[in-house]
């Protein structure tokens, strides 16, 4: 058997928020943003929007695609660091509003590295249980609940967004997923961070007032590390599978700085045309960032049966992979 993607959706909210708009909120100006980050605009929740509203969107337009109605699916995989709950879990809330009534149902926290961690798991119980014909796999994100609006090092770079992939049970050497590589380096927890609301650090007006459920990060050091490591994962895969960087129709980084994408295409000989990017217009939305731009690629036909598709992220924990899909 092998497991094959039939089906990608994405959704961002409406509201848009600018390198313009942010002048106002902060100390920093529109070129300062896009020669450092890449980045022009960002998409906003609205308040009464969670993070499974945003999933609930992008799952409907990937079963759209696929063909498949909510009752069909055997699991769904939330990637999140924003659940609208610590419990129930997230997935259970998209699973209950799509009516997916015979889907089990979990959420997986790994940071920007959560989609791939996710299309990992769901591919190896897709392997391992004959009876699941199909995974819903989403990345979704309401980075805007967790940024400190004040510090121009972080607000700069969040938005919100939802991504959606339908995996299926396939004959063998009708896949998608060629090869994978994950990894984690618990040694760097604190380089980025949300520190308070969970068991270590309750949430408390102390904590809230000194913003410590915001996220905190070393800017320098998670840039040394993100590409150390998304690099030396690509390597791995790329080996693994017997393809080489030139066979490449696309390499799809998180969309988390433009300097870090460009430097793992260069570290990688990826020429600029086969790396696919819209950081500029979403910003980094963590476990959402890859689905979006595989929902964009696929939907303006970028992608081809038979091409080779090289997805990469880095985050929190610290956590890493690549993913080799052939399309």
């Amino acid at each position: 058997m092998s497991v094959k993607i039939i089906g990608t959706g994405s959704y961002v909210p409406e509201r848009i928020l600018t390198n313009a708009d942010l002048e106002k909120m902060v100390e920093t100006n529109d070129e300062w943003i896009r020669t450092r980050t890449g980045i022009e605009e960002r998409h906003l929740a609205a308040p009464e929007q969670a993070t499974s509203d945003l999933a609930l969107e992008a799952s409907r337009r990937a079963l759209e695609m696929a063909g498949i109605a909510p009752e069909e699916l055997g699991v769904i995989i939330v990637a999140t660091i924003t659940p609208d709950h610590l419990f129930p879990n997230t997935a259970c809330i998209v699973q209950r509003e799509l009516g997916a009534k015979n889907a089990f149902c979990f959420d997986l926290e790994a940071a920007c590295s959560g989609l791939l961690f996710a299309i990992e798991v769901a591919n190896g119980l897709l392997l391992a249980h004959r009876k699941l014909k199909y995974a819903l796999v989403l990345g979704a994100e309401k980075l805007s609940t967790l940024v400190d609006w004040e510090d121009r090092n972080t607000c700069v770079l969040f938005g919100d967004g939802a991504s959606a992939l339908v995996l299926k049970q396939v004959p063998e050497g009708e896949g998608t997923v060629v090869a994978s590589d994950m990894g984690s380096d618990g040694e760097c927890t604190e380089i980025l961070k949300a520190q308070s609301g969970g068991s270590r650090m309750p949430a408390s007006a102390e904590t809230v007032a000194q913003k410590l459920h915001c996220i905190k990060m070393d800017g320098k050091e998670v840039f040394k590390h993100a590409v150390t490591e998304m690099v030396n994962s690509c390597q791995q895969v790329l080996a693994e599978a017997g393809v080489s960087p030139s066979q490449l129709r696309w390499l799809v980084p998180h969309q988390a700085n433009y300097r870090i994408l460009k430097a793992v295409a260069q570290k990688l000989d990826v020429p600029g045309e086969n790396v696919y990017m819209n950081i500029n217009r979403y910003g980094n939305t963590s476990a959402a960032s890859i689905g979006l731009c595989l929902d964009e690629m696929n939907r303006r036909g970028l992608v081809k049966p038979g091409d080779y598709v090289l997805l990469t992220a880095f985050g929190g924990g610290l956590t890493w992979g690549a993913t080799l899909l052939k399309w």
